[in-house]
C-alpha cells in the first residue's frame, strides 16, 4: 500500500519506528545523539522501509526522567540541536517519504519550566501555583504528605517546600504535575499542538494520557489498601482519583478540534496503561485516535493467548472506529530479543530481579530469545493495523542488563533505593559500525556504555547479509507494503492446531502467515508458497518458534 502526503487515513496500516535521540547517532562527538544525528540516518530508515519516525522527547530537559521532564514544550534542548535543525530534519523526511511524529508529555512539567519556578517564588495560595497541585499537609504541624498517593517511581507521590506547602508529582520530584483543571494548562497545550503541526509534524505520542484529569476536590481521597496503578487494579467505573477519570476525554476532544484544523489531519496515539474496556475511548475519531495495546507485547508465545489477544485488539480498534496497534519493544520495558530469551513464566518482578542481578540469574539464552523474537516479529508485521517499532529491534539488540551502578540514570534506580535498576539497559546507544570508541553511534564515546559485542550486532555487519535481522525486517516490511490487506484477519485451522501451538491467519488479499509455536516441526500448508520465514525451513516442515508467510 502506497501512503500518499494527503491520504488522512495514512495512519491505520503503517510502520511508526520510536527513536530515543539521544541514544540514536551524535553528530556533535559529545556522546549524546541530537537531532542532527538523526537527519543524518534517515535514508537507513526510509531504506528499512518505515512510514513514520516517532520521536521520544527532544525538547530542553534537566534529563530527571531521560527528557520526559520538560522545560520548554515548544524548544529544542541546546545538547541536541536547534529549532532550525529540527526543521531541516522534518524537510529530509518529507524529501525521503517519511513522516515525522513526536512526544507529548501533558501530565506533568520539569521542574525547571518557567511556570514552576514561578509557582517556587509565588506565595501559597497564589494564582502561579495554581497551574500545579499544591496543598498544605496534614497533621498538627502540616508535615505530613496531603494524602497517602505514592510516585510511579517508588515513595511518597509529595514533596514539601520550605514554606510548608506540597507540591504533586506522580513521578519523580523533578516532574511536578499539572492542574488540568486550569484553563490555562489547557489552552497553552493547544498552543504547542500548533506550533509543532504548523512545523510540518504529523502527529503526537501522548505520554501518560490517563493521568491528565485528577479527583482535586476537597478533601483529597487516600487511596488506602489499592496502592498500586497497575491497569488490572484500576476501578472500571472512572472513579479511581488519579488515573483514566471520565473527564480527561473533554482534553482529548478539544486536541482532537485542532488536529482536525490540518490536511491531513494530525494523529495521536495515547499512551493510556488501562483496562481494555476502558481504552475504546481514547482511541476514538472524536479524540486521539489510536491507543497503544500493550496487552501483544505482555502476551505469552503460546497460539491460543495470542489468538485471544489479537482478536480483542481487533475488537476493541473496530469498536473505536481506529485500527490496532501492535508493540513488542519500545524505551520503557525489557528488549524483547531478551524478554522471550527468559523463561515464560518469568514474572514482571521476576524479570525485575533479573536485571539486578545484571542478567545472570536466570541466565538468558539469547540464540533462543533471538529466534522468538524473529517469530513474534514477522507474526505482529502480518497483523492489520499500526506496527510500532523501537530502533535497534531490527538489529537483534538484547537488553544490555549488566550497565554498572555507577552509569545508571534512570530516576526508578534512585527512587526505589536500589530495588529496582530501570529501564537504561534498553536505551543504550546503537551500534552501527563494527568498531570504532562507539561503534559509529559518533566520533567519541556514548552516555550509556555499549557491550563489546555490540559491534558485530551493528548496521554494518548485519547489512547485505542474507539471514541477518536486519535484512528480516527489510524484507518484511517490503512485502507487508506489497501484500497489503483490509483490517481483518481471517483465522486458518481447527481449534485442536491452535491447542497444539500453530497460529495460522489470512489477510484478505490472500497471504498468510503461520507461526508454529509448539514443540514440534508442522508441515507447511499445501498449495500455498513460501515468500518469508523467520528462520531456516527444514524442507517442507515449519520448524518450532518459527513464523512463516505464505500465498
Amino acid at each position: 500500500m502506497t501512503l500518499q502526503p494527503s491520504d488522512p487515513n495514512w495512519w491505520r496500516q503503517a510502520v511508526f519506528y520510536q527513536i530515543y535521540p539521544r541514544s540514536f547517532a551524535d553528530s556533535g562527538a559529545d556522546g549524546i545523539g541530537d537531532l542532527p544525528g538523526v537527519t543524518s540516518r534517515l535514508p537507513y530508515l526510509a531504506d528499512l522501509g518505515v512510514d513514520c519516525v516517532w520521536l521520544s522527547p527532544f525538547y530542553p530537559s534537566a534529563l530527571a526522567d531521560g527528557g520526559y521532564d520538560v522545560a520548554d514544550y515548544r524548544d529544542v534542548d541546546p545538547r541536541l540541536g536547534t529549532l532550525d535543525d529540527f526543521d531541516r530534519m522534518v524537510a529530509e523526511a518529507d524529501r525521503l517519504g517519511l513522516k515525522v511524529m513526536v512526544d507529548i508529555v501533558p501530565n506533568h512539567t520539569s521542574s525547571d519550566h518557567a511556570w514552576f519556578q514561578e509557582a517556587l517564588r509565588s506565595a501559597p495560595g497564589s494564582a502561579a501555583r495554581e497551574r500545579y497541585v499544591f496543598r498544605d499537609g496534614r497533621g498538627p504541624d502540616g508535615s505530613l504528605p496531603p494524602t497517602d498517593w505514592i510516585s510511579c517511581f517508588g515513595g511518597p507521590a509529595w514533596t514539601r517546600l520550605p514554606d510548608g506547602q506540597w507540591y504533586l508529582h506522580l513521578f519523580a520530584p523533578e516532574q511536578p504535575d499539572l492542574n488540568w483543571d486550569h484553563p490555562e494548562v489547557r489552552a497553552d497545550f493547544l498552543t504547542t499542538l500548533r506550533f509543532w503541526s504548523d512545523r510540518g509534524v504529523a502527529g503526537f505520542r501522548v505520554d501518560v494520557a490517563h493521568g491528565l484529569a485528577k479527583d482535586l476536590a476537597e478533601p483529597l481521597r487516600d487511596i488506602g489498601d489499592v496502592r498500586g496503578y497497575d491497569p488490572d487494579e484500576l476501578p472500571e467505573d472512572g472513579s479511581h482519583p488519579l488515573w483514566d477519570r471520565d473527564e480527561v476525554h473533554g482534553i482529548f476532544r478539544a486536541w482532537r478540534k485542532v488536529l482536525d484544523e490540518y490536511d491531513p489531519p494530525r494523529i495521536a496515539v495515547a499512551e493510556a496503561w488501562v483496562r481494555n474496556s476502558r481504552r475504546t475511548p481514547y482511541a476514538g475519531p472524536d479524540e486521539l485516535g489510536q491507543a497503544f495495546n500493550f496487552d501483544f507485547l505482555y502476551t505469552p508465545l503460546s497460539a491460543p493467548a495470542l489468538h485471544t489477544a489479537i482478536d480483542s485488539a481487533l475488537h476493541d480498534a473496530r469498536t473505536a472506529g481506529a485500527s490496532a496497534t501492535w508493540v513488542l519493544s519500545n524505551h520503557d520495558v525489557i528488549r524483547h530479543a531478551t524478554r522471550l530469551a527468559l523463561p515464560d513464566e518469568l514474572s514482571r518482578a521476576g524479570r525485575e530481579a533479573w536485571l539486578l542481578a545484571d542478567g545472570r540469574e536466570p541466565e538468558a539464552d539469547r540464540e533462543l530469545g533471538l529466534r522468538r523474537a524473529r517469530a513474534a516479529t514477522l507474526l505482529m508485521l502480518a497483523l492489520p493495523g499500526s506496527s510500532y517499532l523501537y530502533q535497534g529491534e531490527e538489529l537483534g539488540l538484547p537488553e544490555v542488563a549488566d550497565l554498572p551502578r555507577d552509569a545508571l540514570q534512570d530516576p526508578t534506580w534512585e527512587r526505589s533505593g536500589g530495588r529496582i535498576k530501570g529501564r537504561d539497559g534498553c536505551r543504550v546507544p546503537l551500534p552501527w559500525t563494527r568498531s570504532g570508541p562507539s561503534f559509529g553511534f559518533g566520533a567519541g564515546g556514548s552516555w550509556l556504555p555499549q557491550p563489546e559485542y555490540f559491534g558485530e550486532l551493528s548496521v554494518e555487519a548485519q547489512n547485505g547479509v542474507a539471514g541477518s535481522t536486519l535484512e528480516l525486517y527489510r524484507e518484511a516490511l517490503r512485502l507487508r507494503r506489497a501484500l497489503g490487506g483490509d483490517e481483518g484477519v481471517e483465522w486458518v485451522g481447527s481449534v485442536a492446531e491452535l491447542s497444539a501451538g500453530v497460529l495460522h491467519f489470512r489477510r484478505s488479499t490472500g497471504w498468510h502467515s503461520l507461526s508454529n509455536l509448539s514443540a514440534v516441526p508442522v508441515p507447511l500448508p499445501e498449495g500455498l508458497e513460501v515468500v518469508l520465514a523467520s528462520g531456516p525451513l527444514d524442507g517442507g516442515r515449519v520448524p518450532v518458534r518459527t513464523t512463516v508467510w505464505l500465498r
